[in-house]
């Protein structure tokens, strides 16, 4: 089965690349490696990575989407394709990231990645147009490598797991910090940049000796903030303005009209719910033209293909049951990859954490659960940090060569 190694591992190692651009060959890429993993798993026989926990919920979760996708009569093919994002991240944790040397190279690209986006932000904040040549977003975002405002999410979560490995000492720690959070303010998107002070109290939580650079970066931030208006009047219009206006009366902003979509939609299916991607199917059915305080709320005119969280997502596919079994998988994955960490503050270690807690948190608007390429990004951040939390236990750290 050396072969099969090998190339497993190969794979995993160019999913970065393809993640950043080509995400169709990045995808194709990790339903390869998890078909190989079941490949691996008949062949050896080994099936003792069921008995884990999270794997178990996991299993739990996406059985009862299938159930309820199947009486809804909805999307089963996609539903069934689930089943690939949590292979990965089991064939990450339990064969392919079982060799140091692989989780090496694949720490290395996610921080050259990190890198490689904030560098294209940069040139674009200088020049007015990144490497490709193309501009700032409509509302003057900066979208890094892309035509598209779409860097702020993906580099809040490679952030901290490519800082804090190299923020060895607290003047490190402040330089590098002060400039992630600078430039996460300049790029304009404002969920991306709250997502980021998250990860900073989490980095202070674990790493006594960062607390005095995250306390200085922070009130720098707020300072910086102040300063917007003159720095950057479009970014400023985005991250304060716009965002003062929306949480001001939320349930009438284009967020509190899908919010109050999905629950209506709960309302009507509170046990099994929709099925897999019942939010697009039923948002512009009039049956749910439900607002918060009556009306319509927004009609059709509000449609998008998903509520903006992941977990009013799980609420409406799976219902109750859905919503509790998903935010289970998501504690169960907090706490297998935090294992050990308060003992031994590892800082790869607490930045992998960081950018879990980041994605996982439940009070921030999201894209689709397995939209790519920002699914891609967390399932391979959360396979590292639990493979990382498995060569940390003790007894527990097998080769790959078995």
């Amino acid at each position: 089965m050396r072969w099969l190694d090998r190339i497993g591992a190969g794979a995993a190692l160019l999913v970065p690349v393809f993640l950043l651009h080509g995400r169709g060959i990045a995808d194709a890429l990790l339903t390869a490696i998890a078909a190989g993993f079941l490949v691996r798993s008949v062949i050896a026989r080994d099936w003792t990575w069921l008995s884990r926990t999270w794997v178990r919920v996991a299993g739990a979760w996406w059985l009862w989407v299938l159930l309820c996708t199947a009486l809804g009569g909805s999307q089963m093919g996609q539903a069934l394709g689930l089943a690939r994002f949590l292979l990965v991240a089991a064939a990450l944790e339990h064969w392919l990231l079982a060799d140091a040397t692989v989780r090496l190279w694949l720490t290395r690209l996610l921080r050259w990645s990190a890198f490689y986006i904030a560098l294209q932000c940069a040139v674009q904040l200088a020049t007015g147009r990144n490497l490709f040549g193309w501009p700032r977003g409509a509302d003057g975002e900066l979208t890094g490598p892309y035509k598209n405002p779409r860097a702020g999410p993906p580099l809040s979560r490679l952030l901290f797991p490519a800082l804090l490995p190299i923020a060895r000492a607290p003047a490190a720690g402040l330089a590098l910090f002060a400039a992630g959070v600078a430039l996460m303010v300049l790029i304009g998107q404002r969920m991306p940049l709250l997502l980021t002070f998250l990860g900073l109290f989490t980095t202070a939580l674990f790493l006594p000796r960062l607390r005095a650079p995250v306390l200085f970066t922070c009130v720098a931030a707020g300072l910086f903030l102040a300063a917007l208006p003159a720095i950057s009047p479009q970014a400023s219009h985005r991250i304060e303005t716009k965002f003062t206006e929306q949480m001001r009366d939320f349930p009438r902003s284009d967020y509190g009209l899908i919010a109050a979509r999905a629950l209506a939609i709960v309302r009507a299916h509170p046990i099994t719910g929709a099925g897999f991607d019942g939010f697009r199917r039923l948002c512009d059915d009039p049956a749910y033209f439900r607002g918060w305080d009556g009306g319509d709320g927004g009609g059709a005119e509000i449609c998008v293909q998903h509520p903006h969280s992941y977990y009013l997502q799980a609420l409406v596919e799976g219902g109750i049951p859905g919503l509790i079994l998903f935010a289970a998988l998501a504690l169960s994955w907090l706490l297998a990859a935090s294992r050990g960490l308060w003992l031994a503050p590892d800082p790869l270690r607490v930045g992998l954490f960081a950018a879990l807690l980041i994605h996982l948190w439940p009070v921030a608007s999201s894209t689709d659960w397995v939209s790519m390429p920002l699914a891609g990004w967390f399932f391979l951040l959360l396979g590292l940090a639990l493979a990382e939390a498995r060569a940390y236990i003790p007894g527990q750290h097998v080769s790959i060569e078995a």
